[in-house]
């Protein structure tokens, strides 16, 4: 595989001195996951973890605070990287550094990665279909919505989560999605992350692996439920691929 993002290799600490797991532990982490999820076989193969057909998954660049942030890219395609490869990153918490790393993986596996396995498989297994005519979906665009998941703690820590199911965020969403323009010859990935903990709001839309602005304010002011003691965040991921690009197999 001709391609690779930048890292340091073997840097075992975080920018500010923190321990982390090192790359190979990462990856053999994300291949395990990889594995219990889709049911397939993943392996570590020269610093990339590879699936069934083309698909591979790959270490990002370094974060440099926290050694449970982990940056992950999903290659469709290993051999058309600049075609298929969708970034995500993901923070996981633990009392140990492989149990945040596991716990980041498999909150990114379950959302972001079933997206990108259904992408591939084309199957309805893995996550939903919605094309751009669907009230649930993005006018124009064929969307493939994986899970979403829940976290917090207290009873209401399943909150927005289930919120989710009767307020579909790509609608509300639209405006700001669309009023940048998206690459048409591609899949894009959206990542969206938000909630709140003892009244403090958090909300964060990534489209293809970077803040969108416009977007997080959008989704910052949608009327979901805050916590004013408990903490309650959902966590989603969206793939969108325009119907004129010929890396979806079935329109």
């Amino acid at each position: 595989m001709g391609w690779r993002p930048w890292r340091r290799d073997g840097r075992a600490t975080t920018g500010d001195g923190r321990e982390r797991l090192p790359d190979a532990a990462v990856l053999a982490i994300v291949a395990e996951v990889l594995t219990d999820v889709s049911g397939e076989s993943w392996q570590v193969v020269d610093g990339a973890v590879e699936g069934p057909g083309t698909a591979a998954v790959v270490l990002g660049h370094d974060h440099p605070g926290s050694p449970g942030h982990v940056d992950l890219v999903y290659l469709v395609d290993r051999d058309r990287p600049e075609r298929t490869a969708v970034p995500d990153c993901v923070t996981g918490h633990g009392s140990t550094l492989e149990d945040k790393i596991r716990g980041g993986v498999t909150a990114w596996a379950t959302t972001t990665a079933v997206t990108l396995l259904e992408f591939g498989a084309q199957s309805g297994e893995f996550a939903t279909h919605m094309l751009g005519s669907s009230p649930d979906g993005l006018h124009g665009w064929h969307a493939i919505h994986g899970g979403i998941i829940g976290l917090g703690s207290g009873p209401d820590r399943a909150a927005v989560q289930e919120w989710i199911a009767d307020h579909p965020l790509l609608p509300a969403l639209a405006d700001a999605l669309t009023g940048t323009a998206l690459p048409r010859d591609r899949p894009v990935g959206v990542k969206m992350f938000f909630g709140s903990r003892a009244g403090r709001d958090t909300a964060e839309v990534r489209v293809d692996g970077h803040v969108h602005d416009r977007a997080t304010r959008a989704l910052r002011e949608l009327p979901w439920p805050r916590q004013a003691t408990d903490a309650a965040y959902a966590r989603t991921f969206v793939l969108l691929v325009h119907p004129t690009s010929d890396d979806l197999a079935h329109s």
